[in-house]
This record gives structure tokens, sequence and C-alpha cells, in this order.
């Protein structure tokens, strides 16, 4: 690839800025000068700007715990995004893995890697995702067996059969409950819980397919996806799906 290109995929700078840099002098390629922007170079080269080591790679994946008042997207005018809670990630091409609602919180996938995020958001897949939500009352055997058979939500769609296991029981009556669902639909959690006449006052994903939600990582924080993991994510790789993907929460 071309050497403007290789620096500018990894936000080094613009394009137009780069091939001034490169031009100066400033950007040495296996501890050589090189001025030509349109210099061929490829895996393995060492490429440094101002002294500092750009090291490319074709795919990221960033574990994100996402706090409450953030939105999932790659940008917008007038609300910060998941995108400005890594300030120290340089690549422009990062997206998140589907949505979480702004006052929703807890595992965001964030990664430059379309294909993988197909397969964990397609609904002929499958995957898993979990939460824990705050409700306004205790679950109720009624509830579980409701959700294990699968919920009609506001006269639109039959929610997949889901698993939901009650926790504790909180003094002023609002109670912890975790969901399984199998599949992603716009606010799908929130809705599932009112078709059985409890309120969600808040949510939190904790996995996702493998991943799950670090305990040490802090809301706001996020760090890169360890080998296993990414082992684990390419499990999830197969036949190309045609559907496409929604909102889970």
């Amino acid at each position: 690839m071309r050497l403007d290109k290789y620096l500018a995929d990894m936000n080094a700078g613009t394009r137009s800025t780069l091939r001034r840099e490169i031009r100066k002098g400033l950007v040495t390629v296996d501890g050589k000068t090189v001025k030509d922007p349109a210099c061929p170079v490829g895996d393995g080269q060492e490429v440094r700007l101002n002294g500092r080591k750009i090291v490319w790679r074709a795919y990221e994946y960033y574990l994100l715990n996402k706090p409450q008042g953030v939105i999932s997207a790659t940008e917008d005018p007038r609300q910060e995004t998941v995108l400005h809670l890594l300030p120290e990630i340089r690549r422009t091409d990062l997206f998140p893995v589907g949505r979480l609602d702004k006052d929703t919180t807890g595992l965001l996938l964030i990664t430059n890697d379309g294909e993988l995020a197909h397969r964990l958001l397609s609904p002929k897949k499958h995957v898993d995702k979990r939460y824990r939500a705050l409700i306004d009352g205790e679950v109720t055997e009624e509830m579980t067996a409701a959700f294990r058979a699968g919920l009609m939500l506001d006269g639109e769609f039959t929610a997949l059969p889901a698993e939901l296991t009650a926790g504790t029981v909180h003094p002023d009556g609002t109670a912890e409950a975790e969901v399984v669902i199998c599949e992603g639909r716009f606010h799908q959690v929130k809705r599932m819980f009112a078709a059985v006449g409890r309120n969600v006052l808040a949510l939190t994903r904790l996995a996702m397919g493998p991943l799950s939600l670090p305990p040490e990582l802090p809301e706001g924080a996020f760090r890169e996806l360890t080998q296993e993991e990414l082992a684990a994510l390419r499990t999830l790789r197969g036949t190309e799906e045609q559907e496409e993907p929604a909102d889970p929460a």
C-alpha cells in the first residue's frame, strides 16, 4: 500500500498533511528516510513519523464498558459518542457493534471488522446477549414462563424464547433480574419486561456471545481483546447471512 495511505489509515494525519511531512523527510521506513508518498510499504516493515512508530493493522478490537450518557454511534454533532471514550486509538474506521441506549451501560465491542459485526448481530446467528436489569417489582414464575415461551411485543412480533432469572429484591420494592436473549430487536429487553408489567429502571449488558464484561473494567474504560477472546469470536464466522441486524436494548 502507499506510504501516505498507510499512515492515514492509522489516523496519523490527513493525506495532504502526511504528504507534506513525507516530502520534508519526517518519515522513515526500516530506518531509511523516504520522501515519496507513493512509496509502497507492507507488513513487517517499520514505519516511523517524527520518530513515532506507526503500526498498521487490518483489524482492531476493543471491549468498552459503556457508561450512561453517551450514544452508540461513530459521530454526532450534538452528543458525545462511544468513540470519544477511545482517545488513544488512532484508527478512523472504528465503529460500535450494535447499539446500547444512551442510558444503558455495559459491554460494547468496538472494531473495524464488518464481517465479524454482522456475525454477532445477524438474527439468523442467534448469538446470546446477557443483561442485568433493575426493574420495578419482583420476577414471578409467570414472568419466567412467559419469557421462556416467547412474548408478543407491541403487537408487532413474537420474541424468541429467552431466559429470565430472578435476582435480589431490594427494600424499596425494586428487584434485580438477568435475561438472556438470542436475537436483537429495537429496545427488545425493555419491551419484553413491559409486556409482563415491569419497567426497566437500569440496564447493563454483561455478555455478548463469547465476550463477557470484565468485572475489573470500570465504566468508561476500554481494553483490547485478548487472544483467547479473539479466538472465541472467530468460531462465530461462517456462512454469509443476508438478514440485517437490529438493536437489542
